[in-house]
């Protein structure tokens, strides 16, 4: 009996048990030693603040070193790790949630990150939320334009331009953007140039000027209240501003407008030129109240403006919204209510069913118009109103 009971409660006397696997212990080695790799092997400040300003200086892109020295592990007999050994999928969630200057500054540490830190979905995110409100397809071709030009821009040394740089010579403005040659242009580096990273990069560098749109252009002139032109813009990064520039027309040469803040901005809503009248589609959809932009220019020299206005009452109607029936007339009613009661420029009338360029060398010239439907353009326009009432 007694035999027994020794053999049933104490078995290890007569097995030797198989020791534990080491992973447990190099897992939680592995996953403690992250945060450390990271900081102390890359140098960047993940964990750590980070300047908010870029320096082109400092976003170079030649490999500093090819190799990766790797980080002396701790206990647990892991032994040395880099980042690199990190899983695909763990190092991909850090890098996308890198701000552009740590990737840049990642890019800086190897060959092997430099090729992930310069992919294109990494640069998406950050292209679309600081640029998407104003870079439009139009600023996109001119981005294409430079690149083209960059590329054959080699050519302009020897004094005189050759292949693709002849042909845009011919085709572009004269008034346009030319880039100039320097350094920067000069510069040889590992950046694709059409990559979206490069893109990103030259706007912040404020060398690419690109097509976009300003609210009361030429600071907030009275005569271009709540009125929004086709410009040029260079960032400036210095003050978080644009330098704009308003193209000539008539004798009027090019304006030039400094300081511009991020609010007075948009990408063009129509990708056409400010010269072409604007085939409106929204006419017969109009009633009293809606929002509208409407094209005016002074004389037929001049480009298109767009100008802020909404569908008001015709005169015969009471305004009883149950009686109401404007919207049934062909003729439309629209109101410039930044204007004084009385003013010229209060009131306008057109024909919903023949509607084209209307006006005369005394009052301008009204093109076609567009519907407001989307609240963020509409409070875009109401955040512009001007603190007193125009003459």
């Amino acid at each position: 009996m007694l035999l027994y009971l020794f053999l049933t409660c104490f078995p290890f006397f007569f097995f030797k048990l198989k020791p534990l696997p080491p992973w447990p212990t190099e897992l939680k080695f592995s996953l403690a030693s992250i945060p450390k790799l990271i900081k102390n092997s890359l140098g960047i400040t993940y964990f750590t603040s980070l300047p908010s300003k870029m320096s082109l200086k400092k976003m170079s892109f030649s490999s500093k070193v090819d190799s990766f020295e790797a980080v002396e592990g701790g206990g647990g007999g892991g032994g040395a790790i880099s980042v690199l050994d990190l899983p695909d999928l763990a190092l991909e969630c850090i890098i996308e949630r890198l701000p552009p200057a740590s990737l840049c500054n990642m890019a800086d540490v190897c060959s092997s990150l430099r090729s992930m830190c310069t992919a294109d979905h990494f640069w998406e995110k950050h292209m679309r939320n600081k640029w998407g409100r104003i870079i439009g397809p139009a600023a996109y071709r001119e981005w294409q334009w430079h690149v083209a030009l960059r590329k054959d821009s080699r050519h302009l040394k020897q004094g005189r331009p050759k292949g693709l740089m002849r042909i845009l010579s011919m085709v572009r403005p004269s008034w346009w953007f030319k880039p100039k040659v320097d350094d920067d242009c000069r510069r040889q580096s590992s950046l694709p140039d059409d990559s979206i990273m490069s893109w990103f990069l030259t706007l912040e560098s404020g060398e690419f000027w690109f097509p976009a749109q300003v609210y009361n252009r030429e600071n907030g002139n009275v005569g271009f209240m709540l009125s929004c032109y086709d410009a040029e813009l260079s960032y400036d990064q210095r003050t978080d501003t644009f330098q704009a520039r308003y193209p000539p027309h008539g004798r009027r040469a090019v304006a030039i407008e400094n300081n511009v803040p991020w609010e007075r901005l948009r990408a063009p809503p129509i990708d056409a030129s400010p010269h072409n009248l604007h085939i409106s589609d929204c006419l017969n959809e109009l009633r009293p109240g809606d929002h509208i932009e409407i094209q005016w220019r002074r004389n037929k020299e001049f480009p298109y403006g767009w100008w802020y206005g909404v569908v008001g009452h015709l005169e015969s109607c009471d305004r009883n919204e149950n009686y109401c029936r404007c919207h049934q007339s062909d003729t439309v009613a629209l109101e410039f209510n930044q204007y004084a009661p009385g003013s010229r420029w209060r009131h306008s009338m057109i024909n919903r069913k023949e509607h084209r360029e209307e006006g005369n060398e005394a009052d301008g010239f009204y093109g076609g118009i567009r519907k407001l439907s989307s609240v963020e353009e509409i409070s875009a326009w109401k955040r512009l109103w001007p603190s007193e009432i125009l003459q």
